[in-house]
């Protein structure tokens, strides 16, 4: 294009000498002012085309980059399009899971709730034949109530010992030939035989140290008593000593320590089943 352009040129300009002898001055310059224009052009479209192709090389050169960017972002999308399928694949298999856990948990919880059911209403039967085997011994200070579960048959010294003995005299051992003719009717109650003193000190009682002493012998006493004599299974049984360490109250007034000395008689029921299920 540019060699045509300057034949075109050429030319004109050999025309213009061959014909100066004829052409008049007016049409020479308009031929001169022709020809400058052409230049003039040439060097316009000259520069535009080095433009265009300068704009050229920066789109291909954009294109390249838009194309390296679109790729990556494909790769991108197709690794998080796997990752949030396998998160959905797990935490489906996750979700079933902890369903199939939560109906576990729920079921063993129904267990449980029925087996502290059957607890407590063996324990309001347990109390209620108690209380009406021992009726005839309330006013000799026996009293039968339930704390936490378990049953407390509960009698002061006065009922079952003469003063500072550990030997059980003759109305303690009605009481607890009563007491052991329901415990032998409840094998799957255990029995815990405690026994509690006030906080005076003990003088003159021969091999007796002290109240941890005679809350031990005791309650060891009531435990023979209803091992050897009333036949109540010795795997069952337990006994304490608590000394004045656990009182009903101040051992300030003769009453309020004639209280304070006492054996307490826990009964409570085995709970190996409600333990199996706490375990599993």
């Amino acid at each position: 294009m540019r060699k045509i352009a300057l034949l075109a040129i050429l030319v004109l300009f050999v025309t213009a000498i061959s014909s100066c002898v004829i052409l008049s001055p007016k049409k020479y310059k308009a031929l001169l002012s022709k020809q400058d224009s052409l230049s003039t052009g040439w060097t316009e479209s000259q520069l535009k085309n080095e433009s265009l192709e300068q704009l050229i090389a920066r789109l291909k050169t954009d294109t390249t980059n838009l194309t390296g960017q679109l790729n990556d972002l494909k790769s991108q999308y197709s690794e998080m399009d796997a990752n949030y399928n396998k998160l959905r694949s797990n935490s489906s298999t996750e979700i079933n899971k902890l369903s199939d856990d939560l109906k576990k948990r729920e079921q063993r919880l129904k267990e449980v709730e029925e087996v502290l059911r059957k607890r407590d209403e063996a324990t309001n039967q347990l109390k209620a034949k108690l209380q009406e085997a021992l009726l005839g011994f309330t006013k000799s200070g026996l009293t039968v109530e339930i704390k936490n579960g378990k049953v407390y048959v509960s009698l002061t010294d006065k009922l079952l010992f003469p003063s500072g003995s550990i030997i059980i005299d003759e109305k303690g051992k009605q009481a607890l030939t009563q007491l052991a003719t329901v415990l032998k009717q409840q094998p799957e109650i255990n029995i815990a035989v405690e026994g509690h003193t006030d906080s005076q000190k003990i003088t003159n009682l021969g091999q007796i140290k002290d109240n941890w002493d005679l809350s031990v012998l005791r309650s060891t006493s009531v435990v023979r008593f209803l091992t050897d004599e009333q036949k109540v299974e010795s795997v069952r049984m337990t006994a304490t000593g608590k000394g004045e360490f656990q009182p009903l109250g101040p051992n300030t007034t003769a009453e309020s320590r004639s209280k304070n000395r006492r054996i307490e008689i826990v009964l409570s029921p085995k709970l190996d089943e409600l333990y199996n299920l706490i375990k599993q």
